[in-house]
């Protein structure tokens, strides 16, 4: 039996995933199209052994007021997919994730850009399937309002089907090409897929030849009952959000579980849980990183980053008062109910609230030295709370840089 080994994917976000991230005079502020600044990013994460580079990408801006909007950093960024195809022949080991909203998008065309990544990269490529939470996406392609959570997650598994239907189209070696003979193809090795469902109608072939690992990694962060289904039964990696590790232990036993039930290995569904790590050599030291950054947080960005991750305009309410309670519309989506969860127990404030989670959204965070960063995580994978995790550095460079040399060193 092959050991477990923890792996890590490095969620890249342009200047790292603290709000305020940007401020900090070691980041570059134009790092969202700052090409240069990727390319570093993808080799230093390659070369701390780095399983994956992970993006993730919206089809809109998080519309709000202009005034709200002139302070928000995430404004515009490269088109995921787009980077990862110019970072693929920089790159030689690491895996290359993009998301693709299966809402906003047709299956055909994520077939065959992941396909094409998967031939380019050598059979790197993966694709985080989503089914959408911005509602301003609604409006760029032709909705008044969003899709509700139910009907997006039908879509997503019959558009999951299509696009895996659609990645078998050939055979290994359908292509003959030989010259002597004229013979391209072997047409025996061909297959149509002739898919017709509820929301698609898609004949095929796919027109990219078979992917070099048979079909593009799949990854997927559904938490509610039928997103936890969705990543069950088609997704190799799970990305997943939690505070504490029992949380975590009853959500990795729940999805390898529900894909035993799909005929699945479930050793083959890894469960990376985001994570947003200050580390340093000394705690007080980690502590005081962290404190710096914090004091980075205008108040108009926090409260709009809360308001976004939890669904709910939260302006109007007194922000250092207690968190309103959520209609139940608000409450079907995961990340309420988790930072809703988060503020009742520790009975926080709205401003203790955005200031908890401007370097990570809600995902766990860990500020300590070396060793209680390492010990921590090892916790997590030896207890069967993860198989690895997806770091979420908090500001970049400097974030990646630290857990590259100092803290994978510790854990081999």
């Amino acid at each position: 039996m092959t050991k477990r080994q923890i792996k890590l994917g490095a969620f890249l976000w342009p200047t790292g995933h603290h709000v305020a991230a940007w401020r900090h005079p070691d980041a570059p502020a134009d790092a969202g199209v700052n090409f240069p600044h990727f390319v570093a990013l993808a080799k230093k994460a390659e070369q701390g052994l780095f399983d994956l580079i992970f993006m993730a990408d919206q089809a809109a801006v998080f519309f709000d007021t202009p005034d709200k909007l002139s302070y928000n950093s995430y404004i515009v960024r490269f088109e995921p997919f787009s980077l990862l195809s110019a970072l693929a022949p920089l790159t030689k080991h690491i895996g290359l994730v993009s998301t693709a909203t299966t809402t906003y998008d047709e299956p055909y065309h994520v077939a065959r850009r992941f396909a094409s990544l998967d031939q380019i990269s050598g059979g790197r490529s993966g694709w985080n399937l989503v089914t959408s939470y911005n509602p301003a996406e609604a409006n760029n392609f032709g909705r008044d309002s969003h899709v509700p959570h139910d009907e997006r997650y039908r879509r997503g598994r019959e558009f999951a089907e299509v696009v895996k239907g659609l990645w078998d189209s050939w055979d290994d070696d359908a292509f003959i090409r030989d010259k002597d003979s004229g013979r391209f193809l072997d047409p025996e090795k061909m297959h149509v897929l002739n898919h017709k469902g509820e929301h698609f109608k898609v004949r095929g072939p796919l027109n990219v030849a078979r992917s070099p690992q048979g079909q593009p990694v799949i990854v997927q962060a559904g938490a509610s009952d039928v997103g936890r289904d969705l990543a069950s039964e088609v997704a190799e990696i799970v990305f997943t959000a939690h505070q504490k590790l029992d949380d975590a232990k009853a959500f990795y036993c729940d999805i390898k579980t529900r894909a035993q039930k799909f005929g699945r290995n479930p050793d083959h569904v890894k469960i990376m849980p985001g994570v947003s790590l200050i580390v340093a050599t000394t705690e007080r030291e980690a502590h005081a990183k962290s404190e710096h950054l914090q004091s980075l947080i205008h108040p108009k960005v926090g409260l709009m980053q809360l308001s976004q991750f939890i669904g709910f305009d939260l302006t109007s309410y007194p922000v250092d008062g207690p968190l309103p309670d959520l209609p139940p519309e608000v409450m079907v989506s995961s990340r309420p109910a988790l930072l809703t969860k988060l503020a009742r127990e520790e009975n926080l404030t709205i401003r203790q609230l955005y200031t908890r989670i401007a370097g990570s959204r809600g995902h766990w965070q860990i500020v300590g030295s070396v060793k209680q960063v390492a010990d921590k995580l090892e916790e997590w994978f030896v207890e069967e709370g993860a198989d690895g995790f997806n770091y979420m550095p908090p500001m970049l460079p400097d974030s990646l840089d630290d857990v590259v040399d100092l803290v994978v060193p510790e854990l081999q």
